[in-house]
């Protein structure tokens, strides 16, 4: 059966991107890379790819929850799904909107933001997590109140969900900047919460179903998004798989540090770039060649090159998150912290270098 949706999936993503290719050819939504130096490609891309995955995924969701099937009514429940799917609209909206007419950034983020607080609306939350120092759980259902008729909104936890999905939609976002990079990594992760949640201490068949929906899609897409690249996610697709790969964590029972363990490097990605934007006094915004992919091509590496090693970093955490324990988890954290360091320390001595022949 799962596997059955995989290629499902796979499939119509596939089908689907090429669609949206001739569509966002129609009307003209590229990806100008000539007017910024900083983008590799020196040609036209068309935009808007994720609406591809958005599709695949939601179509085979949405049959699943016709075809009155025993998925999506036991781990999770059609308002979650309704929760997500809108959240997701709004994102596509948003996407669509930035990729035909540039939105400013104070616009670009009202979308994630408004996402973000759909999901919370739909009541989707954990009301604990585990102890990232393996002792027992936090409780987050203390401090609960209610807003008019709207429902019990319970702070600590609300308030994690909105940072954990903005994070998460931010890592994907900035790991957008080579082609496959997002999507493949979205993908990797995505297979890990599908078996993690196949495991007998958890066993979650309906989170399990979602996710491999969702890995299909991507990898469906990747096929075209493969450098050469056909087709870019544009920032409705870049902005959508870290939403639904957030989302997915969270209903998964808060498997949040499995995810975050999986995506550490764009996380830590995050934050290493702010902190040098907020330093030399520039918008946190404003693109620049800063990012850990970046650094790789500055050292040597090829496009592909980088994305596979990328890759390989998400797979080992990936594989950590799955065979080890809390422990290990935040050793695996720490390794990859090193790892990065150690780049960006290569990539600097290999620049000073050039600037001196120069």
């Amino acid at each position: 059966m799962f596997l059955a949706y995989f290629l499902f999936s796979f499939l119509l993503s596939c089908i689907t991107t090429f669609f949206v290719i001739v569509l966002m050819r129609k009307m003209a939504i590229f990806d100008k890379a000539k007017k910024q130096s900083r983008k590799i490609h020196k040609k036209n891309i068309p935009l808007g790819g994720g609406l591809a995955i958005f599709i695949s995924v939601f179509l085979l969701i949405f049959s699943l929850l016709l075809s009155k099937s025993h998925f999506f009514y036991i781990d999770i429940l059609p308002r979650q799904i309704l929760g997500l799917f809108i959240g997701s609209i709004i994102i596509m909206i948003g996407g669509f909107l930035d990729d035909k007419y540039d939105l400013r950034p104070r616009y670009q983020i009202l979308f994630p933001i408004l996402a973000s607080l759909s999901i919370i609306f739909f009541g989707i939350g954990p009301h604990f997590i585990t102890n990232p120092f393996g002792l027992g759980t936090i409780d987050l259902s203390r401090f609960t109140f209610k807003i008019f008729n709207f429902g019990n909104f319970v702070l600590l936890a609300d308030l994690l969900v909105f940072v954990w999905l903005m994070l998460m939609m931010y890592a994907t976002k900035f790991l957008d900047g080579l082609d496959g990079l997002a999507s493949g990594v979205s993908f990797i992760g995505s297979i890990v919460i599908f078996f993690l949640s196949l495991q007998d201490k958890w066993y979650q068949p309906d989170v399990a179903m979602l996710a491999i929906i969702f890995a299909g899609a991507c990898l469906g897409f990747l096929l075209w998004n493969w450098s050469p690249a056909k087709i870019f996610l544009g920032e409705g697709g870049s902005i959508f798989l870290g939403f639904f790969l957030g989302v997915l964590a969270i209903i998964s029972g808060g498997k949040i540090a499995t995810t975050m363990l999986v995506m550490a490097i764009p996380i830590l990605d995050i934050f290493r770039v702010i902190i040098i934007r907020w330093k030399k006094g520039q918008a946190i915004y404003k693109g620049d060649n800063e990012h850990i992919h970046h650094k790789l091509l500055k050292i040597g590496f090829s496009q592909k090159q980088t994305v596979l090693i990328l890759f390989f970093f998400s797979f080992l955490c990936g594989m950590g998150a799955l065979f080890f324990q809390t422990g290990g988890k935040v050793l695996t954290f720490i390794f990859l912290s090193i790892v990065m360091l150690m780049i960006l320390f290569f990539s600097s001595v290999k620049n000073k270098k050039y600037e001196f022949k120069k």
